[in-house]
């Protein structure tokens, strides 16, 4: 139980927070390489919020308290999501695919991104969360360990199965069955975001480069490899390199894992540790391998032809954005039907085309080819079934565990 009792962050979890949502991944571009200016701010504003009122004890036996749903009455949903995470129209007026969902069942969807990084969202719903209130948000997009955390509090409706037939049968194997929500009984990807291998290919005069060892003890790339400033993709990919499992790993693998790290970094074999600003370093060829996430990948190789990617035989860690349907919500019907809506094959295929994160809709291939057929080939939109095997999720911390190791790697990477 001790990790339900508070959710108050420590000063080295405030830190990480910072990293990413200054330029880790909270600052990812859903389809730009850099997310708009400001997000600093709003993470500091967004910390200080959570850290000055701890969240109150959770009450996890539970689910949230069925709240009234007025669908059939009130056909509307009111829908928060990320920035740049939706298709649009050439001419910027119209978002396709909730138009067509519009048209086709009558129910009008509000439309809004004013989701800039987790830890600000949070703050702004927390309130109305914690006092049992509607949020006025009937769907939200949400990283993964934050959907963990409302889930964990209570503050998720539990999805009705009957309402989701096309998500229940085209959700892709790799991402059913999280630890933090088995089963999805309280969530669906809307996207994967993949953490693998980059390189240089002119930098590293045409060598492969494809693990963790080759990063952290090839002499041919000292001084020019990079790692990431998120302690879950950095270390879960050395758990990988180590044959450990990122989803049962004990506290003496993580300082094994951290010690490993750290001899790169003492023989300067490891240059930074970046968050998404490794892209301009890797595409002028400063860093020669990195770890990198898959959408900066895709967008880098699309102007620079010596931008490569490996996914390494050890496998590579997935998180995910997820769909929520927050507590109190009166709309919980129209949100599902939403939901099930974006599993649809044609619909999962435009999406897909728009937003180039990898899709967590199961046999969209055809689909998406034809729209585009070198996205629909690409394993980095829709991982093979070679490369959805190798994928690994990093698993869910305890507030005592979360703690000890981001003070552990804030050391590591000098935060």
């Amino acid at each position: 139980m001790e990790q339900y009792q508070s959710d108050r962050l420590s000063a080295a979890q405030l830190a990480a927070v910072q990293r990413s949502m200054t330029n880790g991944r909270g600052a990812l571009s859903r389809r730009s390489l850099l997310r708009a200016s400001g997000i600093g701010a709003l993470a500091v504003g967004g910390a200080g919020m959570l850290s000055a009122c701890g969240i109150p004890p959770a009450k996890r036996e539970g689910d949230a308290a069925v709240s009234d749903d007025h669908s059939a009455k009130e056909k509307r949903i009111a829908f928060s999501n990320w920035t740049e995470y939706m298709d649009i129209s050439e001419d910027e007026k119209s978002r396709p695919t909730l138009e067509a969902f519009t048209k086709r069942t009558g129910i009008t969807v509000k439309y809004t991104e004013d989701i800039n990084d987790n830890v600000e969202f949070f703050g702004k719903i927390k309130p109305q969360l914690a006092a049992g209130q509607d949020t006025g948000r009937d769907l939200i997009c949400v990283t993964d360990w934050l959907a963990a955390r409302i889930i964990r509090l209570g503050w998720a409706q539990k999805l009705d199965p009957s309402n989701l037939p096309h998500a229940f049968a085209n959700l892709s194997p790799q991402f059913r069955s999280p630890d933090w929500d088995p089963g999805r009984a309280y969530s669906y990807p809307w996207t994967g975001i993949s953490t693998v291998i980059a390189y240089n290919s002119k930098a590293t005069g045409g060598r492969k480069v494809d693990s963790v060892t080759q990063l952290l003890d090839d002499p041919t790339l000292k001084g020019r490899v990079g790692f990431l400033t998120e302690m879950r993709d950095s270390v879960g990919m050395t758990l990988l390199d180590m044959g450990k499992d990122p989803g049962k790993f004990t506290d003496a693998d993580y300082d094994t894992a951290i010690g490993r790290l750290q001899k790169g970094v003492d023989k300067k074999q490891i240059r930074r540790f970046t968050g998404n600003d490794y892209t301009s370093d890797l595409d002028k060829g400063d860093l020669a391998a990195c770890l990198a996430w898959a959408g900066d990948v895709i967008q880098l190789q699309a102007d620079n032809p010596d931008i490569k990617f490996t996914i390494p035989s050890a496998g590579y860690i997935t998180s995910s954005d997820n769909l929520l349907v927050p507590a109190k919500s009166r709309h919980k019907t129209n949100a599902e039907k939403l939901i099930d809506y974006y599993y649809e094959l044609p619909v999962a295929a435009q999406l897909a085309a728009y937003i180039n994160y990898v899709c967590p809709v199961d046999g969209v291939k055809d689909e998406l080819a034809k729209i585009d057929p070198a996205l629909a080939s690409n394993t980095l939109i829709l991982p093979d079934k070679a490369m959805a095997a190798k994928s690994h999720a990093f698993r869910s911390l305890s507030s005592k565990e979360e703690t000890a190791y981001e003070e552990k790697f804030a050391k590591l990477i000098g935060a």
